[in-house]
């Protein structure tokens, strides 16, 4: 397949949110008490909540940036790229990058939303509400033929946010963000099945697919507090490896067949191993730990269950089918600084060529997974001519994708300074402890 004839549907980018997202949705008794994007002295900006400052607004978002400035996160709106936070400016980017689709993950909330977790119950829903409508009506709504709309949880209240699951499909919302590990942050497990039933419930009623994000937990994989950070960076997918296992031997995934988990930004190399493994310690162990998947083997359930992604993973391109090409998805991770953007269509051509994936597979893999999972039909509103890496570019003819350095600040690459802030920073906002 030529690289200009693909259609890339991205199943993991990143919203930056603007600081007037609250305006048209939260109930006017709360938008005092809301939370705020601050302007400080020192240039940069922090969302600002209750007794919770929230560090580097733009966590990650250096798209656009020389690789010398990804040390230290940028700070301000103002060094980022509009299409981070604007919604026009985003489609602006996907064009110019050939990406016709996009599903994209919270940021200064938490994956989870559990920063809008109050003692106030009525007012913490209205957040979380606030949140969705702003994401589906307003970032969404403004281009339902570029995005899958993806929304926040009630992760304090299971059936609240069974509620909210319900009311989200009802205007074609397949897709709920989540955390890989509830118990780290204070909640049951996923191996309480009565307590999060009636979200199960809803999922599997709705159809919905939960997608459980690489470090939405808030733990980093630090090995210590000396280590490089590249330890931390080289392990940030291995707690999706955790997820995976204990989703995989969970209740839930026996009681409910039709149940569907995304492993976002998790990867896909190590899937064929993992599913030897767990097929392994199915037949040693079922006997006395009393595993039972009704006549099947563990890797045939996760098939069953699971949707991975990739970014450029040339080994989990070529081991595809030991995976299942069904439950493969690419992403762009934009703005993070594992995206490929704007050169994906080139560098995942590379390895689609070098590995001699046929056209029907590199469809599968690049949108028609996506559209098959999240119940998503970009071509209700825009013709499959239009939609390919080629006609997209092409309408993105002027605009400006050059790397140009963003920083108004000095700072040193010391890896201790890069290792305290990215802690504290990703601490707070995909935990927000």
């Amino acid at each position: 397949m030529n690289k200009e004839d693909m259609i890339l549907v991205s199943v993991d980018d990143h919203i930056v949110e603007p600081p007037d997202m609250f305006r048209n949705h939260l109930p006017k008794k709360y938008l005092d008490e809301a939370p705020r994007l601050v302007h400080n002295a020192d240039g940069s900006d922090t969302w600002q909540f209750r007794d919770v400052v929230i560090p580097n607004v733009a966590l990650n978002a250096v798209a656009g940036r020389p690789k010398e400035e990804y040390g230290l996160e940028p700070q301000g709106l103002d060094e980022i790229r509009p299409g981070c936070y604007k919604v026009d400016e985003r489609v602006m980017d996907m064009n110019a990058g050939g990406i016709l689709g996009s599903m994209c993950f919270p940021s200064f909330p938490g994956f989870a939303g559990r920063l809008f977790a109050t003692e106030d119950r009525d007012f913490s829903l209205a957040l979380v509400q606030a949140y969705n409508d702003w994401h589906v009506e307003e970032w969404c709504g403004a281009y339902p033929a570029r995005f899958i709309p993806m929304t926040l949880p009630v992760i304090w209240d299971a059936e609240e946010c069974a509620k909210e699951i319900r009311r989200n499909a009802k205007r074609g919302v397949h897709s709920l963000t989540f955390t890989e590990n509830p118990s780290a942050m204070g909640y049951p497990s996923f191996h309480d099945l009565e307590y999060w039933k009636p979200m199960w419930d809803a999922l599997v009623d709705t159809d919905t697919v939960l997608n459980v994000h690489i470090g939405s937990s808030g733990r980093l994989a630090i090995t210590a507090p000396d280590a490089p950070m590249d330890v931390m960076i080289t392990l940030q997918p291995m707690n999706i490896v955790q997820a995976a296992a204990d989703l995989l031997w969970s209740n839930p995934i026996k009681a409910y067949p039709d149940l569907k988990i995304a492993l976002s930004e998790g990867g896909t190399g190590w899937i064929p191993y993992f599913l030897d493994r767990v097929d392994r310690t199915y037949e040693m162990h079922s006997t006395w730990t009393g595993q039972d998947f009704g006549g099947k083997k563990p890797s045939e359930v996760f098939r069953d269950h699971f949707l991975t992604c990739f970014i450029s993973d040339p080994v989990g391109i070529q081991l595809r089918n030991q995976i299942g090409i069904d439950n493969i998805c690419w992403e762009a991770d934009y703005p993070h600084s594992d995206s490929m953007w704007p050169g994906a269509p080139e560098q995942l051509d590379e390895v689609l060529t070098e590995n001699n994936v046929p056209d029907d597979e590199i469809n599968k893999m690049t949108f028609e997974n996506a559209m098959r999972w999240y119940h998503w039909d970009p071509f209700s509103h825009i013709s499959k001519e239009q939609a390919t890496v080629g006609a997209l570019r092409k309408a993105a003819e002027g605009h400006d994708v050059t790397i140009q350095a963003l920083s108004k600040r000095e700072h040193s690459a010391g890896s201790s300074d890069w290792q305290s802030q990215m802690s504290k920073a990703t601490v707070n906002v995909s935990g927000n402890k």
